[in-house]
């Protein structure tokens, strides 16, 4: 084991050509590089098709707002206890400019955050969706719609919601250690 994942973690030597530039991308942009970035690249196709879609679902334009899609990440990542994607995630919302006393209660329990009505529609969705999948009904889209929201931006909620919790648990299984950069971000 080393210090951020449980299984082996490709050095600049010897990782996949396109990891090593994704890494010098992210240590130019964020001064460090991710420690999902390393810890994923032992498969470094695989980690570049996850990469490509989380980018494209958490990084670029969308149909929701970059506090919304990190707040549901952050809602997810809590309710599975994923220290990884929370302590990391929590960092991107507050960086989004969630205030830092906001993005901790969402991070904890959303429910002692002062979210708007449409924030507090999402983070129902994501808890429902997260814990009982199978009891998920066409009525759950309801709240969202009284909120506001168009089928587009339901339709990214739920990828968003779907990314995270498969990314949270190939975070756990593998013991992903968050930065320590991320812990005093957005503060």
């Amino acid at each position: 084991m080393n210090e951020i994942s449980w299984l082996a973690v490709p050095t600049k030597d010897n990782a996949h050509e396109g990891v090593r530039k994704l890494w010098g991308k992210a240590e130019a942009n964020l001064g460090f590089v991710p420690n999902v970035f390393r810890a994923q690249a032992l498969n470094g196709e695989q980690f570049l098709a996850w990469w490509n879609y989380f980018n494209l679902l958490v990084n670029k334009p969308g149909h929701l707002s970059n506090v919304e899609r990190e707040m549901l990440a952050v809602v997810v990542s809590g309710l599975n206890r994923c220290v990884y994607c929370a302590v990391s995630h929590g960092a991107a919302l507050r960086e989004y400019g969630m205030e830092a006393g906001k993005a901790d209660k969402v991070a904890v329990n959303w429910r002692h955050a002062a979210l708007s009505g449409r924030e507090a529609a999402l983070c129902a969705f994501a808890e429902k969706l997260t814990l009982h999948p199978a009891g998920m009904a066409q009525s759950d889209l309801t709240p969202l719609r009284d909120a506001g929201l168009d089928d587009a931006q339901i339709l990214e909620a739920v990828q968003v919601i779907g990314m995270f919790n498969m990314t949270n648990r190939v975070s756990s299984a593998l013991g992903f250690v968050p930065n320590a950069e991320y812990h005093s971000q957005g503060r």
